[in-house]
């Protein structure tokens, strides 16, 4: 089973543990895993090992034995908190970190950080968070959409329960310019990315699967759970699939662009990296070379735009001539001496 999907259930065991004080067996967390994740069946072998592993962690759970049978309950540790002190520094770090966050809105996860929020603006002296407020003054986080999954909360649910037992799901998905249309997928994980969350799935046509694709969330309008089970790929690894790419186009055909640079823009470039990989070169004096792979000339097209005339796409040959037309009828638009309104 694929990491992700044995920590979405762990989390959602650790919520469940936290609600019932006095503890649970292993069937009711079971039968409460399978109603709040939506799933249609779990073995309680599974609960064990997610507990097992959860203790390896350092997570205090307990046992206990009731009338009806042994319990499992969090420790005082794990219960109360665990008693930890913050400098101004690290206060600070992670409240920019819970900014950093803010897309999760509306999510498990969205939660999970408010709560634990809470928690530290309750423990904090107020000595300790005045200087706090001192330093939040001068560092902010921006860029981030105000945007909130709440409303998509149900489909967030039907999304993990796809994700945790490989069934295919039914979607209804639009785009800015193409209609509604229902769209039967195999969901492997989620991702944030540029402050949206995409589903990472491959899609399936008359019965045969098709090349991964991102489906953002924000235009999933329904999402229904079949009876069907896709296998999920052994060697896929969410993490390392997503270092493959810039943006948010599916990995798997990526190619190598090649981009000539000014001086200053191969230094724009090397503060504020296109990719992990990617390399920058100096061809002569006050000419760069910059060599990034990507997934979809989409990922390439508007960084090179951005830079203006101090950037030139060299190859692929293709993506060059689509930016000559652009560039063209951006020309012709401009050139106009009147604007009709």
């Amino acid at each position: 089973m694929a990491r992700n999907e044995q920590l979405i259930r762990q989390h959602k065991l650790l919520q469940i543990l936290e609600r019932r004080r006095y503890g649970a067996t292993l069937n009711e967390l079971r039968d409460s895993i399978v109603e709040e994740l939506g799933l249609s069946s779990l073995h309680t072998r599974s609960i064990r090992r997610d507990i097992e592993a959860l203790q390896i962690a350092g997570i205090d759970i307990q046992t206990d034995e009731r009338p009806d049978g042994r319990i499992w309950k969090l420790g005082d540790k794990a219960r109360n908190g665990y008693e930890i002190s913050f400098t101004s520094a690290e206060l600070m770090a992670m409240a920019l970190a819970k900014d950093l966050l803010g897309p999760f809105s509306g999510t498990v996860i969205g939660q999970g950080v408010s709560g634990f929020w809470s928690k530290v603006e309750e423990c904090v002296p107020p000595a300790t968070y005045e200087h706090f407020e001192q330093y939040r003054r001068a560092f902010i986080v921006s860029g981030l959409p105000p945007k909130s999954y709440e409303r998509q909360h149900g489909i967030i649910k039907t999304l993990q329960r796809g994700i945790l037992e490989h069934r295919f799901l039914e979607i209804t998905y639009g785009g800015p310019t193409k209609e509604l249309e229902v769209r039967r997928i195999a969901p492997l994980g989620i991702i944030l990315n540029s402050g949206s969350l995409y589903v990472v799935a491959f899609e399936q046509v008359d019965d045969d699967p098709v090349e991964f694709r991102h489906w953002k969330l924000d235009r999933i309008v329904t999402a229904e759970v079949t009876d069907s089970y896709f296998t999920a790929p052994e060697e896929f690894d969410l993490n390392r699939y997503q270092e493959r790419g810039i943006g948010v186009f599916a990995r798997g055909n990526e190619k190598t662009y090649t981009v000539r640079l000014s001086k200053r823009a191969a230094v724009w470039v090397s503060e504020d990296p296109w990719h992990i990989e990617q390399t920058v070169s100096e061809e002569s004096d006050g000419v760069y070379i910059l060599e990034v792979s990507a997934a979809h000339d989409l990922e390439i097209i508007p960084r090179v735009l951005a830079l203006g005339e101090d950037a030139e796409i060299l190859t692929p040959k293709t993506t060059r001539e689509i930016i000559q037309s652009l560039v063209a009828k951006l020309h012709h638009r401009y050139s106009k001496t009147s604007i009709e309104a």
